[in-house]
């Protein structure tokens, strides 16, 4: 009997969107077969900046049990599934940081032909979604690994219109994660389960 592919869904969340995309993509890899760690990487920011924002404040002290995302995590995965906020079309701080960390990995060549994906949310429509999503794969590139994101697919059921991962405006906070993203983000989960199982077979 084959092993299950072992996924890890690695994001950073300032205000909750991202953190519930991330566990709408857990849910759906671990019932097509995944065994799945879900993590988050550290907060940069000061404590008085996550204060001047209510939503941050709350969605940091509501995740504070969500295990910090190690270079291990990275190792242990046949897949990873990366997750950010956009920041001015690009990635966030925080999970570029943890991205940076991975060089040990890298020189080692232990990122080769792992499966990788993204996902993403801003806070306005036409806010440099797919920007941060090429961005964040342009690391993948380096790392030798294999990207695997949802495209066109599924037609029938994937009709966010972003084929390089799930996608969310979450109109600062007042457009909660729809059934839209949720889809997507079962598409996404389920495709990169496949694969990576394709590939660990082979």
């Amino acid at each position: 009997m084959a092993t299950p592919v072992k996924l890890a869904i690695v994001y950073y969340s300032s205000t909750g969107t991202i953190t519930e995309i991330a566990k709408e993509l857990h849910d759906a890899a671990v019932k097509a077969g995944a065994e799945v760690r879900l993590v988050k990487t550290a907060e940069l920011a000061p404590q008085a900046a996550i204060d001047t924002n209510p939503a941050w404040s709350a969605h940091h002290a509501a995740t504070a049990h969500v295990p910090h995302a190690t270079p291990e995590d990275i190792e242990w995965a046949d897949a990873v599934i990366l997750g950010t906020p956009t920041r001015f079309g690009n990635v966030s701080a925080q999970l570029k940081q943890f991205i940076d960390t991975l060089g040990g990995l890298w020189a080692e060549g232990k990122l080769i032909d792992k499966v990788f994906s993204g996902f993403v949310s801003s806070a306005t429509s036409h806010a440099g979604q797919e920007a941060t999503l090429l961005s964040l794969y342009t690391s993948i590139h380096h790392f030798g690994g294999i990207t695997v994101t949802p495209g066109f697919t599924q037609p029938s059921k994937f009709i966010d219109g972003n084929p390089y991962g799930t996608s969310h405006v979450d109109g600062q906070g007042n457009n909660p994660v729809d059934e839209v993203t949720r889809t997507a983000a079962r598409v996404q989960a389920e495709r990169v389960v496949r694969v990576a199982a394709q590939l660990k077979a082979a």
